[in-house]
């Protein structure tokens, strides 16, 4: 067996992780079209946020509210690999996370795709991170402010508590 190291690991997973989400998404258009295949994309985001979420809530012995949302969220992006920084609102109730390297958005350049990036990046991003939210309150809502697939210098999510 060869001996890996816990980076190693996890890079081999990660690896793993993006390459079968490209690979169905690719096998799926080949089969259908497009569309359909960000259909299908869209309905697994639905579902794969609340794995996440509820196992990062289960690994870390977190409860719900706003700011086990910001922890679980920097864990959740610095695991993926991306380059981001997070700032707290005028007041407890509100963060916002600025994406400045999107590990997602950088395989769709790599592969040639970047004309689909934004399409992919708004279905996506607008479906997966309000499930977050969801998981940990049912009163945060989620907006996208800005994306670096449509052509902002970052990606700007936004995350309120309403109550």
């Amino acid at each position: 067996m060869i001996e890996l190291s816990d980076s190693q690991r996890a890079q081999y997973f990660q690896r793993s992780y993006t390459s079968v989400d490209g690979l169905w998404f690719m096998k799926v258009e080949e089969k259908y079209d497009f569309d359909t295949a960000l259909d299908l994309d869209r309905n697994v985001w639905k579902v794969l946020p609340k794995i996440q979420a509820r196992t990062l809530i289960k690994l870390g012995n977190l409860g719900r509210g706003l700011e086990t949302l910001r922890e679980a969220l920097e864990t959740k992006l610095d695991l993926e690999g991306y380059k981001f920084s997070i700032e707290k609102g005028n007041g407890k109730r509100e963060f916002t996370i600025y994406v400045t390297e999107c590990p997602w958005n950088n395989l769709m350049k790599s592969s040639q795709r970047k004309h689909l990036a934004e399409k992919v990046g708004e279905t996506i991003c607008t479906e997966e991170y309000p499930v977050w939210a969801s998981e940990f309150g049912e009163h945060i809502d989620f907006s996208l402010e800005g994306m670096l697939c449509g052509g902002a210098q970052c990606c700007i999510m936004k995350f309120v508590e309403t109550i």
